[in-house]
This record gives structure tokens, sequence and C-alpha cells, in this order.
């Protein structure tokens, strides 16, 4: 059983910076913002709590830092991070009809904020089990 400190943040690195925990998370922004702006993701339905093209890139990237050893926390900041990117993209591009500082405030509403915090600790966990579980299974038939 790993201990809480490689649970959350996962196997020390004595590899080359920038270091896929860090960098995970802001790379997964910008490119689900930049799907979103140029139109490559889109939405196609009423209510988005959940915007399925960010929750899927998020998800797979933190499965893939899953697999290489990180954390949950590098899990939950990377998917919180797509999440993230649609709804700058939604709030500060997407609303034509207001002010940039009611955009804004918009963005930066508590509640809306705390869902995506609950979405990315449920997704972020589940993708970190499915990264971790495929990373032990590539190691027993490797060894076998």
């Amino acid at each position: 059983m790993p201990s809480r400190r490689a649970l959350l943040l996962g196997t020390d690195r004595d590899r080359p910076r920038p270091d896929p925990r860090l960098a995970a998370p802001a790379l997964c922004f910008a490119l689900v913002f930049a799907a979103y702006a140029v139109g490559l993701f889109e939405v196609t339905g009423g209510v988005i709590v959940l915007p399925g093209d960010a929750t899927v890139a998020g998800m797979l990237a933190a499965a893939a830092l899953a697999a290489r050893r990180s954390g949950l926390v590098a899990s939950w900041a990377t998917v919180y991070a797509a999440l993230l990117g649609h709804r700058v993209d939604h709030y500060l591009l997407g609303l034509s009809g207001r002010s940039p500082g009611e955009r804004f405030v918009a963005l930066l509403g508590v509640d809306g904020l705390a869902v995506l915090a609950a979405a990315a600790l449920a997704l972020g966990t589940l993708a970190w089990v499915v990264g971790t579980v495929g990373r032990l299974a590539v190691g027993r038939v490797r060894a076998a």
C-alpha cells in the first residue's frame, strides 16, 4: 500500500523538467480552450453541466498521468483544468450579449467553480483508477 503522500502526489522522479504533473494541467487547459475557441470541440446541448469533449480530454490526460505513476492531485488538477478551459471559452468568448466585466464576474461564480471542482474530484479519481489499473495490468502481462 503506497503512502498517503505517494497516493496524492505520485512517486518521486529523477527526470528532466518540465514535470508532466505540472505541465499537463496547463497544457490541457490551453488545448481545450483553443479547441472550443476554433470550433474543433462544440457543445451540442442546451443546459451544459459537464461539457463532453472537455470531460473526455481531461480524463484521458489524467489516466495517462496515472499510468506514469502520478498521484491523485495531478489527475484532479488535469480534469479541472480541462473543464475550466471550456468554462473560460463559454464565459469570455461565448456570451456576446454581456459586457467584459459581466463575463468575468460570471466566469468566477463560486457555484459554477464548485461544481467543476466536485466533478473534477469524481472524474479525476475515476481516471486515476483506470490509469493505475491499466499500468498494473500491463506490468503483469509483461512479467508473465
